[in-house]
């Protein structure tokens, strides 16, 4: 026991003796001040001694002239901003009721000038219902000539009689809907009710039989009678309109459809748009934006397809959207010899050649053999055997005045504007006289 106590003595000593005191504050804190009492505190003079805390910085001082001053020394309570970057999402009370307002405002404007526009309609409609009871049975309307020759539609009509050989059925389907736009016209000149009828067409033929001709007089006319802003006509087809991956279509079939804005957008061989055999065909959108703007933008476009009459017929089958929005339908029969040989006439009248009689009877006997053989395009054909007999004339005379030197070398204007049977003569020879596998090209 008294081991133990010895021991914590010992333990007590040693841990005073290593304790980290300053020296020389602790012999200073004990000097007992003068005068003294007995129960002052020796440490007093230490805890006196220790360094003093920081003085608190001065606040600012209020802006001169203020009338509440903050005890802080600012608008303590004013929000600035701080850092948080979502403070562009935050605006004031005052704001947000001040936008409602202006929402308000508009919403009940346009109320008002719906009811507005409402008002003028009525208005106009019972004026024009007062207009038709006043109206005298025996009021002139003016005469279907006069809008026809005014309006330029006769010229229109006596140009496409002028320009195509045959076709009386083309003709006389081209002369209805034209009349029906005179009257239509007539009939809303004197105030009755109107409506744009549905201009949409089909044309179903073989190649070469004029299709393209008359669409570019419908656009004419159509523009004439004020049923499109410009008339003209914008050939497309598949390639234009069906783009080659995602998201490539809509775009091609918008540009199309914006050029041909204000006119005719003809679509040749239009079945081509539908692959039936491949369900993921991107033509089908371009379909889809078609009949959209075939329903929407019907007093701005006129839409034509065209192509052969069963393959049409099937593709309208698939599409019975596009057959229902089509209001005109019109076949485009072939051409026989004599037509053909007709349309070789006009031709040659329009680049101011001449064929004398033999090589028209020529010419027949060459256009009869070639509608025998395949891939016969009815006028086209005759365009191109137009184009070889011009080449023929020339050679010929080439050889004469230049090789052989008749008269010469110098040539008339006769032999200039001349295509002879002997011209036409070479081309019914190659067919003649070719191979089969030839006969084709003939």
């Amino acid at each position: 026991m008294k081991f133990a106590a010895a021991f914590s003595l010992l333990f007590v000593a040693s841990a005073s003796a290593f304790a980290p005191v300053p020296a020389g504050r602790v012999a200073d804190s004990l000097k007992m001040a003068p005068n003294s009492g007995a129960n002052q505190d020796p440490f007093a003079a230490y805890y006196n001694s220790s360094p003093a805390a920081p003085a608190a910085p001065a606040a600012p001082a209020a802006p001169a002239g203020s009338g509440n001053p903050s005890p802080f020394g600012g608008k303590s309570l004013e929000y600035t901003g701080g850092s948080d970057p979502n403070n562009k999402n935050y605006s004031k009370l005052s704001e947000k009721l001040n936008e409602a307002d202006i929402e308000r405002r508009k919403i009940k404007e346009e109320a008002e000038r719906r009811e507005r526009a409402a008002e003028i309609r009525r208005e106009e409609r019972m004026a024009k219902i007062k207009y038709m009871q006043e109206m005298p049975e025996n009021q002139p309307a003016g005469t279907v000539d006069e809008f026809m020759f005014k309006e330029g539609v006769q010229d229109q009509l006596d140009k496409l009689d002028h320009d195509l050989v045959g076709l009386l059925a083309v003709k006389k389907r081209v002369k209805e809907i034209a009349a029906l736009l005179v009257l239509d016209k007539m009939r809303r000149k004197l105030g009755f009710e109107t409506s744009v009828p549905s201009l949409h067409m089909s044309f179903t033929g073989a190649p070469g039989t004029g299709k393209t001709t008359v669409a570019v007089r419908m656009g004419q006319i159509l523009a004439k009678m004020g049923y499109a802003r410009r008339g003209h006509v914008v050939l497309a087809t598949r390639d234009d309109l069906v783009g080659q991956y995602v998201g490539h279509t809509a775009p091609k079939t918008k540009e199309m459809i914006k050029k041909a804005m204000g006119g005719l957008l003809l679509v040749d061989e239009a079945y081509y748009l539908y692959n039936a055999a491949n369900d993921r065909d991107y033509g089908q959108e371009s379909i889809e934006i078609l009949l959209n703007v075939m329903e929407n933008n019907q007093d701005d476009l006129v839409v034509a397809v065209a192509g052969y009459k069963d393959r049409m017929d099937k593709f309208f089958s698939y599409i019975p959207g596009m057959m229902s929005r089509i209001g005109n339908h019109i076949d485009f029969p072939n051409y026989t010899a004599d037509e053909l040989v007709q349309i070789a006439g006009v031709m040659a009248r329009e680049l101011e050649y001449d064929i004398d009689e033999a090589g028209f009877d020529m010419f027949k006997k060459y256009i009869e053999e070639r509608m025998k053989l395949p891939y016969f395009s009815n006028a086209r054909t005759v365009r191109n055997a137009m184009d070889r007999a011009r080449m023929n004339s020339a050679i010929r005379t080439f050889e004469k005045y230049a090789i052989q030197g008749v008269n010469g070398g110098e040539c008339t204007v006769e032999d200039l504007k001349a295509i002879t049977a002997d011209d036409f003569q070479i081309l019914l020879d190659d067919i003649l006289t070719a191979d089969v596998d030839k006969r084709i090209f003939a």
